[in-house]
């Protein structure tokens, strides 16, 4: 299959928010197109597909996975049930676009890309924000010796959440603010790195239901390197990344669909002091989940080269370092990564 053929045939597990999100902003695109539903629920994966101009519905997961005609799957399902889907879904011959965080733990991530090379599929995660041109920028600024040798990052992600009913807040379903808006923190952390860290520490202020409610988080790493993540329920909105080399510094928000959050730029300053002049550069808005989509697309047709998100072994790293982290938080000690 090339670029040029037939568009990604693509069913999506689950009727839920970012499911109708994701569905909506692919609409326009040429080369992927949802084709079907997936519910517990027959009469709810109806309605979704009736609503949103699908063609099938299913009123179970399995059923969907058994069509001859889906190449590949978006699974936004929550995020215990990640790798359990992801898996069925290769095992089915599905190329699959998992939502982040991949998985619950580093085995499980593994588990997850040891099935797809085994079933000879493709499995991503999907984080609309690395798909952006102001993410794919940053990753180039910074390959580039832009700003010297990278000696520390700052990434935060916070998001007001409070009603417990809302799954970022259950424990059972691997909720809390480190597993939600803290996987993007731990992910830029580890797109600038570019290594895996090897150890960790971790606060955390916890919610009734259990899970944490805001967690600020050290990583270490083997070059020396320190980065400094936080994620919040608690607070209102913020989303900023920082990067500091030794010879300048690049801001970012790492937006996943600007100009929703602030406009799509970067701030780089080349150069180790004050003084020296900062650059604004600009660059295009768009929806994140028709831009990691088209990449996924690109994939499945042509290739690794073509996608613009993590890699598996970024993805297995940033499964184990989420996982270091709550350890630490819980357990009040340096946790090594891995």
């Amino acid at each position: 299959m090339t670029a040029s053929s037939k568009p990604l045939r693509l069913g999506i597990l689950g009727a839920a928010k970012i499911a109708r999100a994701f569905t909506t902003a692919v609409a326009s695109a040429d080369t992927i197109k949802v084709i079907a539903v997936a519910s517990r629920e027959a009469d709810k994966a109806a309605a979704f597909a009736k609503e949103l101009a699908i063609p099938r519905s299913f009123g179970s997961y399995d059923a969907l996975l058994a069509d001859p005609d889906i190449d590949a799957i978006y699974n936004p399902l929550p995020n215990n049930m990640h790798a359990e889907w992801s898996i069925k879904a290769a095992a089915a011959g599905k190329h699959v676009l998992c939502e982040k965080p991949l998985a619950v733990s580093g085995a499980e991530a593994r588990s997850m890309f040891d099935a797809a090379a085994k079933h000879k599929v493709h499995l991503v995660e999907a984080f609309p924000y690395m798909a952006q041109p102001q993410t794919l920028k940053v990753r180039e600024l910074i390959r580039g010796g832009a700003i010297g040798r990278v000696q520390l990052i700052r990434s935060c992600f916070g998001i007001p959440f409070s009603d417990p009913t809302n799954i970022r807040l259950k424990a059972d379903l691997a909720g809390g603010s480190l597993m939600d808006a803290g996987s993007y923190a731990v992910s830029f952390a580890r797109l600038a790195a570019g290594e895996r860290p090897s150890r960790v520490h971790a606060v955390a202020r916890w919610a009734e239901t259990g899970v944490d409610r805001t967690l600020a988080g050290t990583l270490e790493f083997p070059s020396g390197l320190i980065a400094q993540i936080s994620s919040s329920f608690a607070t209102c909105y913020h989303r900023h990344g920082l990067v500091a080399g030794d010879s300048g510094t690049i801001e970012t928000t790492y937006l996943n669909h600007p100009p929703i959050g602030g406009p799509a730029g970067i701030t780089v300053r080349r150069g180790a002091l004050a003084t020296d002049p900062a650059e604004t550069i600009t660059l295009p808005d768009g929806n994140g989940f028709l831009a990691e989509a088209l990449s996924f697309a690109r994939l499945v047709a042509d290739g690794p080269a073509h996608w613009t998100g993590a890699t598996a072994d970024e993805s297995i790293d940033i499964a184990l370092t989420l996982e270091a982290l709550l350890r630490a938080a819980r357990s009040g000690k340096p946790e090594m990564v891995g």
